[in-house]
């Protein structure tokens, strides 16, 4: 399985977690990861097509919101909360109501 790329913190950029946060799907995913440590792609699907669920995966890792990588062939995914927050504090807090 190969290694997932992830923008370095200093390269987030608002647009691009804002738009990553627009989509109900994907803010649906952040939701989720809030709420636990880590979730492999499958608890996080909610039933869709593995191909749209690819697409939004992608536009969260490359917006920094989500780090994904390989636990034997699962995907698991996890919540950059930290990273997030040094580099727009409270933005979380503000678009998921301090979960």
């Amino acid at each position: 399985m190969r290694p997932f790329k992830h923008p370095d913190p200093s390269d987030f950029v608002l647009e691009r977690v804002l738009y990553a946060l627009s989509d109900p799907v994907r803010l649906e995913i952040v939701r989720k990861l809030a709420e636990t440590k880590e979730a492999s792609c499958g608890e996080l699907d909610g039933g869709r097509p593995k191909s749209s669920m690819s697409h939004h995966f992608r536009v969260l890792r490359d917006s920094g919101l989500v780090c994904t990588y390989g636990v034997g062939t699962t995907h698991m995914n996890s919540l950059r909360r930290e990273d997030i927050e040094k580099r727009f504090p409270g933005l979380l807090d503000a678009v998921l109501g301090n979960l």
